[in-house]
């Protein structure tokens, strides 16, 4: 090869050197990611938020810093179908909830019948190991390529909230109007005799100020996020369902990486689940008792009234289902893996 003496062989090498540089570095980019989910990016309220800063901690440190998550609280790319659709047709995550997964795979509602755990630890291992969610999982995956990566709970189990009066038994729900998440909610409410309307999360407060509902049904948590404590007075602890939520993310996103990535993508995300758990089951009381010291009464069941939201709650939540067209077999394997198959019989 002939060399123009306007171009010396040092230089020659440096270009090359340069140019090989520039591709390795351009190959090892990091691919900056969007992660959407509800609520403020406040730590002290929002256990979603907790899990999603440790999250984006843990991905970039695991992964060499080739996968940095970008956080969008708040909502901010839209509501939950909106981001739902957006995780099915672009490389992103998101944390939904049933709202955002149900239209796809309406079988999760299933894992939403009252009084399906006793604590913690049942839920946990209901979500971790059971074969129903692994058919849940399944089936996302295959109708909306999304995978279903983690359970993320939000705060606890969902307690009633209204403004007119303390609820201990199903019969004082009679004639009063609460907002609901999804119609899973909706079907619940009725069955003690009040009315359910769907209304999303960022309107929730101003509904309940300007009485288009009279009371909501969250855990702790999300009372606190959102100041629902000023609009209402009264806080019932039944403990009626697991609150939890939904990290999914595009699953043509995630089986583009190569495995060393994804598993390292994966243990980020198993260990922050983790250290979120341990943090949302360490605040819940303490949650309760500044709900207390903002003016809320507090109501907690007695064993004679919970058993009476259970006798109530289950039969009408499992007859929903049904009406709903959501196949036995579903409610078969979730009701095996929570130990209550006696509810099949």
């Amino acid at each position: 090869m002939t060399v123009s003496p306007r171009f010396p062989l040092t230089a020659l090498a440096s270009a090359c050197l340069l140019g090989g540089a520039l591709l390795t570095s351009q190959a090892m980019a990091a691919t900056t990611i969007n992660l959407s989910y509800n609520g403020a990016p406040d730590p002290d309220k929002n256990a979603v938020h907790v899990f999603a800063t440790n999250l984006k901690e843990l991905v970039e440190d695991k992964t060499g810093g080739e996968i940095q998550l970008e956080l969008y609280p708040n909502s901010m790319l839209g509501e939950e179908e909106d981001r739902m659709e957006q995780t099915m047709n672009t490389p992103k995550l998101n944390v939904a909830s049933f709202a955002g997964v149900s239209p796809l795979v309406d079988e999760i509602f299933v894992s939403a019948i009252p009084f399906l755990f006793d604590d913690f630890d049942d839920a946990r291992a209901f979500f971790d190991e059971g074969d129903y969610w692994h058919e849940i999982e399944a089936t996302l995956r295959e109708r909306a390529g999304v995978d279903m990566l983690a359970v993320v709970e939000e705060g606890g189990f969902l307690a009633f909230t209204n403004n007119k009066k303390a609820i201990t038994h199903p019969d004082d729900f009679d004639g009063l109007r609460f907002r609901a998440m999804d119609p899973s909610q909706v079907a619940l409410y009725e069955s003690f005799g009040a009315s359910g309307t769907p209304i999303p999360w960022t309107e929730v407060y101003m509904s309940l100020r300007t009485g288009v509902a009279d009371g909501q049904m969250n855990p702790p948590m999300y009372i606190i996020l959102g100041s629902l404590y000023e609009v209402q007075d009264y806080l019932t602890l039944a403990n009626i369902q697991y609150s939890n939520q939904f990290l999914v993310g595009n699953s043509q996103m995630i089986e583009g990486w190569d495995n060393d990535i994804r598993d390292a993508f994966m243990e980020a995300v198993a260990e922050a689940n983790h250290n979120a758990r341990i943090h949302n089951e360490s605040q819940v009381e303490e949650r309760i008792t500044f709900l207390e010291e903002q003016g809320m009464e507090v109501i907690r069941p007695s064993d004679e009234d919970l058993a009476a939201f259970r006798d109530i709650g289950q039969p009408a939540y499992l007859e929903w289902l049904s009406e709903r067209g959501i196949d036995q077999q579903w409610v078969d394997m979730a009701l095996e893996d929570a130990g209550m198959s006696d509810l099949l019989d």
